[in-house]
């Protein structure tokens, strides 16, 4: 079972990559003592892509849109906290998505000297399939798109145009385990899911999802595609 595919690695390490017309990669100033630690985990839209707060684990799973930290190894430093990095990539505005990934990876090779293979590692994960109950999801009519996702002792995702996949993305990072989508489902929809992070006062979120939503999530281990980190760089050259 593949999550991410080679081609893109290959892509963004071989051949002639796409660049950012202007781009700042700077260290994030350290957390103060009882400060609230708040990341921008990855933006890429009209053309610009924003990461604030991130370990290079956070934005290496966002250009190579890898669902969870588990599914990548280096050395410890790359998930820790005490070595955030704040990025900002401009392009033409109407650069599409996939292209300005493909520009984030380029940049990270760049600046940070990224260097990373992929392989084949057994995992824990959860497939995402639907309730043999039935779902409880409608199809999306909405024009637009609004959407929530927060976490703290109270999880949320709401979003008026979400794809299974997105889906499964989003509980991959609130988790912090791997989470696939099988539900086999065509969008995007309405999604509305609430659950107690603490399962204190509320629904757990295997419970939320169930009751919620009609889908349900499976524990697996199996093959899964990871991504090694084979070099890099504490500290970004200059801009």
């Amino acid at each position: 079972m593949t999550v991410f595919g080679i081609a893109g690695i290959c892509t963004a390490q071989h051949a002639l990559r796409p660049e950012f017309e202007v781009a700042t990669v700077k260290l994030s100033p350290p957390l103060q003592p009882g400060e609230l630690y708040r990341a921008n985990l990855g933006t890429a839209r009209n053309g610009t892509v924003i990461l604030s707060n991130a370990t290079l684990s956070d934005c290496i799973k966002f250009a190579y849109e890898i669902p969870s930290d588990s599914q990548i190894l280096g050395p410890d430093w790359i998930k820790s906290r005490d070595v955030r990095f704040d990025i900002i990539g401009k392009a033409g505005p109407f650069t599409d998505r996939d292209e300005l990934l493909l520009m984030l990876q380029s940049l990270l090779a760049d600046r940070l000297k990224l260097a990373v293979h992929e392989e084949k590692r057994p995992l824990q994960f959860y497939m995402l399939v639907q309730d043999p109950r039935g779902t409880k999801i409608a199809n999306s009519n909405a024009d637009q798109n609004y959407a929530v996702a927060a976490t703290n002792s109270r999880g949320r995702i709401v979003n008026s145009r979400l794809p299974m996949s997105a889906l499964a993305m989003l509980l991959s990072r609130f988790e912090r385990e791997i989470v696939v989508d099988m539900t086999g489902l065509e969008g995007p929809f309405n999604v509305r899911l609430e659950w107690d992070v603490d399962n204190v006062t509320g629904p757990s979120l295997f419970t939320a999802i169930q009751e919620q939503l009609g889908l349900k999530l499976e524990s697996r281990k199996g093959p899964m595609d990871v991504l090694v980190v084979d070099y890099a760089e504490r500290t970004p050259t200059e801009n």
